[in-house]
């Protein structure tokens, strides 16, 4: 499908499921995100541990640069012989050029899908589950993490059936032919039980299966109802690392006296606390900035990356340092100085010290002021 980059993420499903097509990338806020804000942030969603982000269901753009060219990458294939343009546009937050037309991937409904709920007395346990799935060579279609704040907020939000009394909530769903389905249902349960899961629930039909997910996916606004405000972060970690993590963020509430609830796309690591704060309060505000920063240093000292899906922006700016050393920032703004040499897509955003192109050292531009002149031009 091409499509305008206004069009929202679930829009693109609803326009093309009745011929049994979907978008498999679907963020929890996808009845309002956009398609071109979704491959500006190369956004994720619950099922995309097995079908990819956002840049593995794109196959083309159309990009307009600053001098006013108007260019297009991709198209209705899936690689190109060029250098992968594409790949630096998805994620690139708006730095290189403006975004007016996306080509999407869209697949075909699987022949069945079953979801399952597992409860587990510990956080860690859950954490441990998660790997243990992967490591039985097991791609289920979503596999999704909650604590115990996000498990009973969901539940008082939506009435999906979680468990009140577990410490974690796995949501995990697997598709394919109903045989193969059957199967996999049945090889996560005995996986789950060998974890020392508390609670086992499996869909019985459709309605059931949308109706786990309708807590996931209204996490956000449920723990909203539980606090005045809060903040949501985003960075990814390795999975062997979820239950030190999610142990060291619990000591970090702690310290700080704030709330931390945690709603995740566990299967790939991609974190999202959610920090409960009051910001009618003095200092409240801030103290759950210094919490998200810490949480992002750790992701970073565990071997993960302080984003997964929602971009650096400005909150995360001055922590790119943490990750990158400053050969590495000099690089990628050399990059920025190809296709905006006067820095006016998005200022101020990513790069904690900015720096003139010509401070950079001298670029080869190619006429016209195109940084790739054989791309085709419209």
């Amino acid at each position: 499908m091409r499509v305008q980059p206004g069009v929202t993420n679930l829009a693109i499903t609803n326009a093309v499921e009745h011929e049994g097509f979907y978008y498999a990338p679907d963020p929890s806020s996808q009845i309002a995100c956009s398609i071109g804000g979704n491959v500006g942030e190369n956004s994720g969603g619950v099922h995309c541990l097995k079908y990819g982000l956002t840049t593995n269901n794109i196959l083309g753009l159309e990009i307009v640069l600053m001098g006013g060219e108007v260019v297009r990458l991709g198209g209705k294939h899936l690689d190109s012989e060029f250098y992968d343009l594409m790949g630096l546009m998805t994620g690139s937050e708006g730095l290189l050029g403006v975004i007016t037309e996306v080509t999407v991937r869209i697949l075909k409904k699987p022949q069945c899908a079953r979801g399952i709920l597992i409860g587990f007395p510990s956080v860690e346990a859950g954490a441990d589950c998660v790997a243990a799935i992967i490591a039985r060579g097991i791609i289920p279609g979503g596999l999704e993490m909650m604590d115990r704040m996000a498990i009973l907020a969901a539940e008082d939000f939506s009435s999906c059936g979680y468990p009140r009394d577990a410490e974690s909530l796995i949501i995990c769903e697997v598709d394919g032919t109903p045989a193969e389905v059957d199967h996999l249902i049945d090889r996560v349960s005995e996986i789950a039980k060998g974890q020392g899961a508390s609670f086992i629930k499996l869909s019985q039909g459709e309605e059931e299966r949308l109706r786990f997910w309708s807590g996931r996916k209204n996490a956000f606004p449920a723990v909203g109802a539980i606090g005045p405000d809060y903040l949501c972060m985003d960075g990814t970690i390795p999975r062997n690392k979820l239950g030190f993590v999610l142990e060291k963020m619990q000591d970090m509430a702690r310290e700080f006296g704030l709330r931390v609830a945690n709603v995740f796309h566990a299967g790939d690591g991609n974190l999202h606390p959610l920090i409960l704060y009051d910001g009618n309060k003095p200092g409240e505000t801030e103290r759950a900035e210094a919490f998200g920063a810490a949480i992002l240093r750790l992701c970073v000292e565990v071997g993960g990356v302080l984003t997964g899906e929602h971009g650096v922006g400005i909150e995360k700016r001055d922590l790119m340092p943490t990750m990158f050393n400053e050969i590495d920032l000099e690089q990628q703004q050399r990059v920025k100085c190809a296709f905006d040499p006067k820095h006016r897509l998005n200022p101020g955003k990513v790069f904690p010290t900015l720096r003139r192109c010509a401070e950079l050292g001298k670029m080869h531009v190619h006429k016209g002021n195109l940084p790739f002149p054989h791309l085709p031009r419209f």
